[in-house]
């Protein structure tokens, strides 16, 4: 009996220990994921600067700037004329040689970019804030090369051309060619021309002269009173009389319909206001990005990843693509806002950002074509760039990873 008893013992203690020894494991398989928390964003900023080691070689050798991937799988350059895209991929250079110091990277920013100097005297395009604070505004920022000063300062004498004093605003398209002259617009706005206004408020630092800082903050202006709805979202285009300065429609070009909020357009949003109120500290802007910050975050069609569908009132949700750079723009734009605002936008930053980095929107090195992520959306209405990588979601999501690691004081 004796033994007996010795022997259950020995059983039960074996089986406690072996509780105990499992439920060390167990402490010790939690405590993995947060050894790699500490090292995010590291590992992701490492992996990108091995993929696009991969699409600069395969840039070199077409000598062309890589935009998405075309209908047959292969790399789709940017256009040779003007295109909206062109100072991403030189932009994404800058940033991995900011994170490297790799001169690879300064050497290849610097000629990519050198290829499209000349639209530096393009008039005729809103978008020469995308093309130039991208790649040459970081250039400057790394390097404080004069020459690079010279071609912002030009940039924005040319952008400024487009500003009309009665509208209060700097005009998006033109409307006398293209899809847009179907429309009947006369002086269209559209919420993407926020992101523009970054090159005017750094010409300004830049010169001193304080005209470029006085249009962009015009336009802001307008913008905060016109393209906003109720809950916050945003409208895509406001037309307005380029005579009288009023509002002739609110409308989508890239939306599900006029009054939804496509995700892209809450995301330009968002950032707009939050670098407007880097530079003035004007509370209005603030106040609008939290409040943008708020209507994405609270989206009932939010997924539970924080990766949009590429319109938040799109028809067939959950059944929608989603848009990857409209997330990565959100998470660059969210981390900057927190360190103006509340810590819980960074939370949401770092959540968009760990589901980015995941396998589902994270390419594997060698595939993808070279591009880091997966999955964003040009223009659904088009049929165009739709479920597919593209250079300003790579950008933004370099960005924030950059922005990430700066804010978390590593």
């Amino acid at each position: 009996m004796k033994k007996s008893k010795i022997g259950f013992l020995v059983c039960i203690l074996a089986v406690l220990f072996s509780c105990k020894e499992n439920g060390e494991k167990k402490e010790t398989k939690v405590a993995t994921p947060k050894v790699a928390a500490e090292n995010f964003p590291d590992k992701e900023l490492a992996l990108a600067a091995k993929q696009y080691d991969l699409l600069l070689k395969d840039a070199r050798e077409a000598d062309r700037v890589p935009r998405t991937v075309n209908e047959q799988g292969g790399i789709h350059w940017a256009n040779q004329g003007f295109d909206w895209t062109i100072g991403f991929f030189p932009g994404t250079c800058w940033y991995l040689f900011e994170d490297t110091n790799d001169e690879k990277w300064k050497d290849a920013a610097d000629y990519f970019q050198s290829k499209f100097e000349n639209f530096k005297n393009i008039k005729s395009n809103h978008d020469l804030g995308f093309v130039f604070q991208c790649s040459y505004g970081n250039g400057y920022k790394n390097t404080k090369n004069e020459s690079y000063k010279d071609v912002l300062i030009t940039a924005a004498n040319s952008l400024i051309e487009r500003f009309n004093p009665k509208v209060g605003s700097i005009k998006s398209w033109n409307v006398d060619g293209g899809w847009q002259s179907e429309r009947g617009w006369k002086f269209p706005v559209i919420i993407d021309n926020m992101m523009n206004l970054e090159l005017l408020f750094e010409v300004s630092k830049m010169t001193g002269d304080e005209k470029y800082k006085q249009i962009a903050i015009t336009h802001a202006n307008t913008t905060l009173k016109n393209h906003f709805r109720d809950n916050n979202s945003s409208y895509h285009v406001v037309d307005y009389d380029p005579k009288t300065g009023k509002v002739r429609s609110k409308q989508t070009a890239q939306g599900f319909n006029h009054e939804s909020s496509w995700a892209r357009g809450q995301a330009w949003g968002l950032y707009g206001f939050t670098l407007s109120y880097r530079y003035t500290k004007d509370e209005a802007y603030l106040e609008q990005a939290t409040k943008i910050a708020d209507f994405i975050l609270s989206n009932e069609s939010t997924p539970e990843d924080m990766i949009p569908y590429w319109d938040y009132d799109a028809p067939n949700i959950p059944n929608e693509p989603r848009d990857v750079s409209a997330a990565a723009i959100t998470a660059s734009a969210l981390i900057e806002l927190a360190g103006y605002d509340d810590e819980k936008y960074m939370e949401a930053a770092n959540k968009i950002l760990k589901s980015l980095a995941s396998s589902e929107y994270t390419a594997n090195i060698g595939e993808n074509n070279h591009f880091i992520l997966k999955h964003s959306v040009g223009s659904i209405p088009h049929k165009n760039e739709i479920n597919v990588p593209l250079n300003y979601a790579d950008y933004y999501y370099v960005e924030a990873l950059l922005r990430y690691r700066e804010a978390s004081g590593k």
